[in-house]
């Protein structure tokens, strides 16, 4: 019996050993992508009108998005997993990049979730024709199989409910950042002083000052 438990442990140890095996490799490439050139500037961040819409809960599928003025289909770009292909635009900008590494928490962990659930199934199906003599349907590994697998479906309701909206307050916050750096340098431009002065040949004419 205590052989049996531990054969039981061994056989979960073992799929939750591939699943973060394969969640690292996934983060890996995405940092990888990461190294792409970053552009200088970075206009209006503009999402395709079906992931505008997405909302609590959503698909968990890639974003598209584009700095097109007036998109066309073709103008949108996949953002990546983990919103790796987005990040270049963010540069310098803390709060877009914090619900961008928000984003990629909740898709690594998604990314997890989906993996034991998965290796769990395996798991359980292999222990059907385990027995040379019989089919098994609810032996000690397929419990445990059954139960990580429940545990996994639980976690994904509670890993995907605001993943989607972490990376549309990304965008938002980039959008709102060069809003409010463009009105800044409008308030610089704008005159400190405005009244009247008279031409050298006696016209009035418009006096504007500024502080320097």
């Amino acid at each position: 019996m205590i052989y049996h438990r531990s054969s039981v442990c061994s056989c979960a140890l073992r799929v939750f050993g591939h699943a973060l095996l394969v969640v690292l490799c996934w983060a890996g490439l995405g940092q990888q992508a990461q190294a792409q050139q970053v552009p200088t500037t970075a206009g209006a961040i503009r999402l395709s009108p079906e992931d505008q819409q997405r909302g609590l809960n959503g698909v968990q599928k890639n974003f598209y998005f584009t700095l097109a003025q007036r998109p066309t289909e073709a103008d949108y770009q996949n953002a990546g997993f983990f919103g790796q292909r987005l990040r270049p635009y963010l540069a310098g900008e803390p709060d877009a990049l914090a619900a961008l590494n928000r984003y990629r928490r909740q898709k690594t962990l998604f990314l997890a979730e989906r993996v034991i659930f998965v290796g769990t199934v395996g798991l359980y199906g292999q222990q059907v024709l385990s027995a040379p003599d019989r089919q098994q349907y609810f032996n000690n590994t397929q419990k445990v199989a059954i139960g990580v697998a429940a545990a996994s479906l639980l976690s994904n309701i509670f890993v995907s409910r605001n993943t989607n909206t972490h990376f549309q307050r990304a965008v938002e916050a980039h959008n709102a950042g060069r809003t409010a750096s463009g009105t800044s340098l409008l308030q610089q431009l704008r005159p400190t002083s405005v009244g009247l002065a008279a031409s050298a040949t006696g016209r009035p004419m418009l006096a504007l000052g500024w502080q320097l």
